[in-house]
């Protein structure tokens, strides 16, 4: 099957399957019988709050990723990949739905997805692929039941644990709200403990699936791994490996009255909160060792990928098998004076994203264009040959693969709604070009925010005020508006409440920012 040339977000995208079939019809299938239609085998794989720079590949300063780096040296690395919203459970919808976190209504951690959206695993199914889901699920609260579009299930409730005996690991952490310790739900039939470290347990189920798996149906594995979510754990044979290590990030802002009269309040504000550096998680947080076992727990995940990569190659299947690697969201780590995610900056939003598919994939490939998470349900669907739903919010990514140049997006939508757990952060929509990002906030007396990404990739001088940008901001916002009109976005979800409410402020912090001058008249 092909799909039709479908029109997102304002821009013609041909998808051009047939040439696709074409081009792979050239490669002799491994199993005649079983690929026939030439239908590749996928293997997705999740890693939680990975952030775009945290990759030896990427220049890091220290940390060790040898199997991403493999990929991105084979496959194609995504320079400008994000997500539309940078929060576990609506960014997990918006790949596997396709929608923007407006359309499929996952607008936080707590509550239940509705049942009349249709994740791309059922249409793969109908397309004839074995499915499996293998690892952290969180969508719909503390749940670890087989979900709709897999023939195999491996979960977990909530977050999870690194560990579910705390004495095993020399790196002791903070109490995490969703976290569970009751194992693994083995296709509802079945519940088995969780005995050693959380990436190891889950990539030893992945290999033991794939190795007996009798099925002559191409396969789509989708490994979810729990790390890299805070409060981070590494496995005990990387455990301070880093611990002499510098953050490499940024200087502060936060004595800078130049930058800081121009950000919003909000984010002055945030400083001191559960999500800012000074009440980060209502402790009293070193980062610079807090992003060295943020590095050190990446190390397992990197551990689990070449395990993978082992497997297709021993097995025989590397050559039809597209490998896709990529965050849920970014974090940031004192950016701003913030920590987590949520937020519109680049640290929280842009993810790593990574690609191979020797059948036709150029090896060393970089593409610019930016692409998202809701692109990954069309791509993978137009990669099987399954039609993409008209009403997905994403594109097929897939000729970039090819190395053509589609017409693409010139913008891409981003979002975060309002939620009562964390207050800190408001209702955002924010708009991401190649060079400029205008961020506008929704139900709070503040300003907005413009930042010319080419001079200030760190986004530290906000441009909403000056002069010569006034034309480039009412430009945006149109476009903004038409994005939104054009996906159904214009009216704000409202679901019940759950969970806790993390309000609160330090007695020993920053005291509130007031309203600067230009709020006078």
């Amino acid at each position: 099957m092909t799909s039709k040339p479908r029109i997102k977000n304002g821009v013609n995208l041909s998808l051009l399957c047939s040439v696709m079939a074409g081009f792979m019809s050239f490669a002799p299938p491994i199993r005649p019988a079983l690929y026939a239609d030439n239908q590749p085998n996928i293997l997705l794989i999740l890693c939680d709050d990975h952030r775009f720079d945290a990759m030896g590949f990427m220049g890091h300063p220290f940390i060790e990723t040898p199997h991403m780096d493999r990929l991105a040296r084979e496959g194609t690395h995504f320079e400008n990949a994000f997500v539309t919203t940078s929060l576990c459970s609506p960014s997990r919808a918006s790949i596997l739905t396709g929608l923007y976190a407006h359309n499929h209504g996952v607008i936080d951690n707590y509550n239940p997805v509705r049942e009349d959206l249709t994740f791309f695993p059922e249409l793969l199914q109908k397309g004839g692929y074995e499915t499996a889901f293998i690892g952290k699920w969180h969508m719909g609260g503390n749940i670890d039941h087989p979900q709709r579009g897999f023939d195999h299930w491996v979960s977990f409730k909530g977050q999870g644990v690194y560990w579910t005996d705390p004495a095993k690991s020399s790196v002791k952490g903070r109490f995490v709200p969703q976290a569970s310790r009751d194992g693994f739900n083995i296709n509802g039939k079945e519940r088995k403990s969780q005995d050693g470290y959380i990436t190891d347990e889950l990539t030893a189920f992945s290999l033991d699936w794939l190795k007996h798996r009798e099925s002559e149906k191409p396969f789509f594995l989708y490994v979810s791994h729990k790390a890299a979510h805070a409060d981070f754990i590494p496995a005990e044979r990387h455990a301070y490996r880093y611990q002499d290590k510098k953050l490499p990030i940024h200087k502060d802002w936060k004595d800078n009255p130049d930058i800081a009269s121009t950000k919003p309040l909000w984010v002055q504000n945030q400083r001191n909160s559960r999500h800012g550096v000074e009440y980060a998680y209502y402790t009293d947080l070193d980062m610079e060792q807090y992003y060295q076992r943020y590095c050190e727990t990446l190390l397992a995940v990197d551990d689990s990928v070449g395990e993978l990569l082992k497997w297709l190659d021993e097995s025989g299947e590397a050559d039809n098998t597209l490998v896709i690697y990529l965050g849920d969201n970014g974090f940031l780590f004192g950016e701003h004076g913030l920590i987590d995610k949520r937020n519109a900056y680049e640290e929280s939003m842009r993810i790593p994203m990574l690609t191979r598919y020797p059948r036709f994939n150029r090896p060393g490939t970089k593409v610019s264009q930016t692409v998202a998470n809701i692109d990954i349900a069309p791509t993978l669907l137009d990669l099987a040959g399954v039609t993409i739903p008209d009403h997905m919010d994403g594109s097929s990514f897939l000729p970039f693969l090819k190395g053509e140049s589609p017409e693409w997006r010139s913008y891409l939508l981003y979002e975060y709604l309002w939620e009562r757990n964390y207050p800190q952060t408001p209702t955002t929509h924010a708009l991401r070009g190649e060079r400029y990002k205008y961020i506008r906030y929704h139900g709070i007396w503040d300003k907005d925010e413009l930042y010319d990404l080419k001079k200030d990739p760190h986004e530290l001088h906000n441009l909403i005020r000056e002069d010569g940008y006034q034309d480039r901001i009412t430009t945006m916002n149109q476009a903004l508006f038409d994005l939104l009109e054009e996906t159904r976005g214009e009216s704000i979800p409202l679901q019940r409440d759950r969970g806790t409410q993390f309000f609160h402020r330090s007695s020993k912090g920053s005291k509130a920012t007031g309203f600067s001058s230009e709020f006078y008249q």
